[in-house]
């Protein structure tokens, strides 16, 4: 069945031709989605090429098992990208990691992803296990609230909305709905910035918590340092500040030797990444797919692994 909503794939040439295919090499899209990168990564890979691809949204990995039944040389996992160590040491020539939220995601009411439209709060990435959105509100106390959604969202009104979020189920019982959490967030936030929904700062905070996502993230950058090949690629797609804070980081610091400053006569750490690269969407893309504006794509080269 085919989804009933389009996802246009981001960066999508730009984030292919950096991984610098080779074509019988072993390539890792961490994030299949909709399968956008997958497909062009297999279009340029030989007959003994192989591609791996990991994702937890059931209907994303029901596309690439279809996927998979076509092409031999592509295999899908059930499981989110922190599980990338399992492929095993120097395994790959490039690892893709495109961190947005799909745009089936988004505009299908029943995920709960957006405030748009009326659906169940859920925004789990993974419907078959862990806790929906709702489930957790119903017991959240209200300094964890406030905690979650200042550290996820960046929201300056976060105890305000914790605070209305708990008056509301006191008066009314759980929240359900992602119209019933955007009416309370509204409520609460007295000033945002044009053309912003009050509701944007705390469903972003409240999706990225409950499936875990910065933390994940980090897991997986770590782990693609063992799973890369010497000259291999790491791209990373990120959508918002906390994303890209971590990839810029995470690649900026292992670009450079490390020295102990408590062992000062010691050898440093060599570093493992070279050539830290910054690419934004054209202007054409970004009006094709305003969807697009807000990405950062950040690619970093595997160094020579010292004897």
């Amino acid at each position: 069945m085919q989804d009933a909503w389009v996802h246009h794939t981001v960066l999508l040439n730009e984030a292919v031709d950096a991984l610098a295919i080779r074509p019988e090499g072993h390539y890792v899209d961490a994030t299949f989605g909709r399968g956008g990168h997958s497909r062009l990564i297999l279009q340029r890979l030989s007959a003994q090429g192989r591609l791996t691809a990991f994702d937890k949204d059931p209907q994303a990995v029901a596309a690439a098992t279809a996927l998979a039944a076509q092409d031999a040389r592509f295999t899908i996992r059930h499981e989110g990208f922190c599980h990338l160590a399992e492929l095993g040491p120097a395994s790959a020539d490039g690892i893709l990691m495109d961190l947005g939220v799909s745009s089936p995601q988004i505009d299908d009411p029943a995920r709960g992803f957006s405030f748009r439209n009326d659906g169940p709060l859920d925004m789990r990435m993974d419907t078959t296990r862990g806790q929906s959105v709702a489930q957790w509100l119903e017991t959240a106390d209200i300094s964890t609230l406030s905690e979650v959604i200042r550290e996820y969202g960046e929201e300056r009104f976060a105890q305000p909305i914790a605070k209305a979020i708990d008056r509301r189920r006191q008066e009314r019982g759980p929240l359900r709905t992602t119209a019933e959490l955007a009416e309370v967030v509204a409520g609460a936030v007295k000033t945002r910035e044009p053309g912003k929904d009050p509701a944007t700062r705390t469903f972003q905070a409240l999706r990225i918590f409950i499936n875990a996502e910065l933390e994940e993230l980090q897991q997986a950058l770590e782990a693609s340092l063992g799973v890369l090949r010497p000259g291999g690629r790491l791209v990373v797609i990120s959508f918002h500040s906390l994303e890209d804070r971590i990839v810029k980081q995470f690649m900026a610091g292992h670009s450079r030797e490390v020295y102990d400053r408590r062992a000062p006569f010691a050898a440093p750490t060599p570093m493992k990444l070279r050539s830290p690269k910054r690419v934004m969407p054209s202007d054409a893309e970004v009006q094709a797919n305003p969807r697009s504006r807000s990405a950062v794509m950040r690619w970093a080269e595997r160094t020579e692994v010292p004897a």
